[in-house]
């Protein structure tokens, strides 16, 4: 089954999503792995974030693209729920969020939809669910995500 590009009151164009997150991702720093990934995060009230990784000799305190998109969304005041994350990285293959990105994404956004791809071929359409199955989180309220 194909998600919808229509999410709670937020709509997107794919195309448009997957494409931010392939120019997005020419600002990555990534001086030791040479693997630029770009992310683009949208939320339920249609702002768009976006992010790079930015890895560090100490490799453990590499910074995802999808971490950095999410912790812009919440420093500019985002309190919405994402509904689509675009991941976009170097290679062919479709570039899916790690297993600590997941996390991160589901506590922002439970039902959100995750667009990866590569620099070539179909994009891997999967929800939050089919990602991250059995995940845990907090408890949501009727609107945004508590605090």
């Amino acid at each position: 089954m194909r998600p919808d590009a229509t999410a709670g009151s937020a709509s997107f164009n794919e195309a448009e999503l997957l494409r931010r997150a392939r120019e997005v991702r020419s600002r990555a720093y990534v001086p030791y792995s040479g693997f630029r990934v770009g992310a683009v995060v949208v939320t339920a009230d249609g702002q768009w974030f976006e992010g790079v990784n930015v890895e560090n000799a100490s490799y453990r305190l590499t910074s995802c693209a999808e971490q950095t998109a999410i912790t812009r969304m919440v420093a500019e005041g985002g309190r919405s729920e994402i509904v689509a994350v675009a991941t976009v990285g170097d290679g062919t293959d479709p570039c899916t969020p790690c297993g600590a990105c997941r996390q991160t994404i589901f506590e922002f956004g439970p039902d959100a939809v995750v667009y990866a791809s590569g620099d070539g071929g179909k994009p891997l359409i999967v929800t939050m669910s089919e990602l991250l199955p059995h995940a845990f989180g907090p408890k949501r309220l009727s609107q945004g995500y508590e605090t």
